[in-house]
Order: C-alpha cells, then structure tokens, then sequence
C-alpha cells in the first residue's frame, strides 16, 4: 500500500470545503493500492474552515502567516505521504480525477506532474483577463526556463517527496505554483504535464489579478538570476535530481531493513523451542486445575454427573425419554485403564 498527501491550502473556504472533499475518490485510491490523509492547511482563516476540515475527516495544519507558498510550505512540511498531491479548495480543480492522473504517472514514470487548465474547453470557467495574464505569464516562463510548460500558474500537481527535499522555493505568494515547476524542471527531475478540466469557482474570488500578476513577473527573473548562479557553483555537477533520487532510494532501503528486522525478532519469538519456554510451561501447569484426573481410571457415570448439575428427578425424566447411556472408561491397547503419569 503507497502513501498519498492530498495537500488544501484554504482562506475562508468553509463554503466550499464539503464540495471539494466529497470529490476526493478515497474509494477508488484504496482499489488502487493508496492509503490517503487529506490536509487543508489554514491560512488564518476568519470563518470555521479549520472546523469544517476537521469534521469531514481532514488533517488541519495551521499557518498564521498569510500567502499561498506559505500555506503550501506547511502543508508539505506536515504531509506524510511518499507522494503529494495539491489542489485548491475553491472547487476549481478535479480531485475526482486523482486515480487517472497516478496511473498516468506511475506509467510514465515520472517524478513531477504539473496540470494545464487552459485548453479551450475550460475557457468558460476563467475570466478572459485572467485568461490573457496566465498566457502571457507562462510563455514568459516558457523563454526564460525553457521547460515546454503551457501553464505556469496550475495549483494541481502531483509529485515525489523526494522532489520537495531537493528543490528550493521561496516565493510566499502566488508566485510559489511557477516556481516550483521552473524549480523541478530546472532541477533534471522527470517532468510532464498533462491538461485538466478547470471548473467554475465557487464562493469569493481571493485572487488580487494586478498586484499577483506583478509579483509573478518579478519573481521569474529572480528566480531565473538565481538559477543561473548556481549553474556555476560546483556543488551543480551533479544535477540535483541524481543527488535526490540517490537519496530517496538509500531512505527506502532504510525503511525496508527496519521492517525485515521488526519482522525477523516476531518470527524468532513465535519459534522459540519448547525446551526454552519450559519453565514457563511448568508455571502453568502447575495453576491450571486437572479437571480430568477424578474421571480417569474409573467408569465415568453419566446419570450421576447429569444429577449434580441439574437435580435427580430432572435427570430421570431426561433419561426415561432419551434413555441416554454411560460412558465406557477410557482404554489401552490391552483394555488396562489409563493412569495419570
């Protein structure tokens, strides 16, 4: 059984989480070979969305510090599972469609899945304007990254843990769904993209369009400056991805020597020899009362046996209708009764 983080960052969705988390096929993931944990990170909320997650079966993790990465951050900080998958809980994103999307990735073997949202078929479920920034964003980052992403700025991926442990993002904002794609991307990881169906937003938009839409802009050649320092830093001749990789499998390794010796200290217990336990055998031998020895050696009577339990006049109405016999003493092979030894 795999592990999987579904991972919910949430500003006053209270309204919306009981959409989202009935969309999540826990079902379908357990046929698959998933166990699932659900964690909605709260991001300060003003409402009970921190309530609502937790009575409908959510891990709740906390984060006072406003801001999209910030959220994610925690969440994956908190997150259990040896893969993570995010979405947000505005009811755009289809967590419904998580078991297709895994089996894409275990077919494809790939390391990071990032989403598309902007095929035509979705363009009812976005404002034109927002439409127009996320174009323009991503072919952006497109240039500047030369990763092949058609959507920059999707919040549903589904990756690796070991991906998160080796790449470093910092952008607490908005700008966190770009910069871990260009991050993963730019690290060597095995990378694909494959298109979503986006559905209409419930509740109240939180999207700040201009204020983000700069600060994505700004960040991507922040970023790009960055990358291209540590393109020239030793500690980059080994492609991060071999490094996390390398690691991931030596963790694994770790984890199934613990397992095999838990298990091989159960087995030697369960075939501990007799002669070792001998002692503790004796023990209860000795406080087990030997119920049998007053029958053996003698002819059990059965009629007097019935009598103490139910009462003589009881016994020979049974006996009258049923004509119930006695037992024959136990015998040995030459007919002698048995002893106790």
């Amino acid at each position: 059984m795999r592990y999987l983080s579904v991972v919910i960052p949430a500003l006053n969705e209270a309204e919306n989480l009981p959409t989202v988390m009935a969309s999540i096929p826990r079902r379908d993931l357990a046929e698959a070979g998933w166990e699932v944990e659900v964690i909605v990170v709260d991001n300060a909320s003003t409402d009970n969305t921190a309530e609502v997650a937790r009575s409908l079966g959510a891990k709740v993790v906390s984060q006072s510090l406003r801001g999209y990465g910030n959220a994610y951050q925690a969440g994956f900080n908190a997150a259990g599972g040896d893969v993570i998958a995010t979405g947000d809980a505005d009811c755009t994103y289809p967590f419904d469609a998580l078991p297709h999307l895994l089996h894409i990735m275990d077919a494809r073997n790939v390391e990071f899945m990032t989403t598309n949202r902007l095929g035509i078929e979705n363009r009812e479920a976005m404002k034109p304007s927002h439409t127009v920034a996320n174009h323009a964003l991503s072919a952006l980052s497109r240039v500047l990254f030369r990763n092949g992403l058609r959507d920059s700025q999707s919040g549903m991926w589904i990756f690796q843990r070991h991906v998160w442990q080796a790449i470093d993002v910092r952008s607490p904002g908005m700008a966190f769904s770009q910069e871990i794609k260009n991050a993963a991307t730019r690290a060597g990881f095995r990378c694909l993209e494959v298109p979503i169906e986006y559905r209409v937003r419930g509740g109240q938009v939180k999207l700040n369009a201009l204020p983000d839409g700069v600060a994505n802009f700004r960040q991507l050649f922040e970023h790009k400056l960055r990358d291209n320092r540590l393109r020239t830093a030793p500690a980059r001749m080994v492609p991060l991805a071999e490094v996390a990789r390398a690691n991931a499998a030596a963790e694994r390794a770790a984890d199934a020597a613990e397992r095999a010796a838990s298990a091989a200290e159960q087995l030697s217990f369960k075939v501990t020899p007799l002669s070792e336990r001998g002692s503790a055998l004796d023990e209860v031998d000795a406080d087990t009362p030997r119920q049998a020895e007053r029958y053996v050696g003698e002819e059990f009577d059965t009629t007097a046996a019935l009598s103490a339990e139910f009462g003589s006049s009881e016994v020979d109405e049974l006996n009258a209708e049923t004509a119930l016999p006695s037992l024959p003493a136990p015998r040995t092979a030459n007919g002698a009764s048995l002893e106790m030894a």
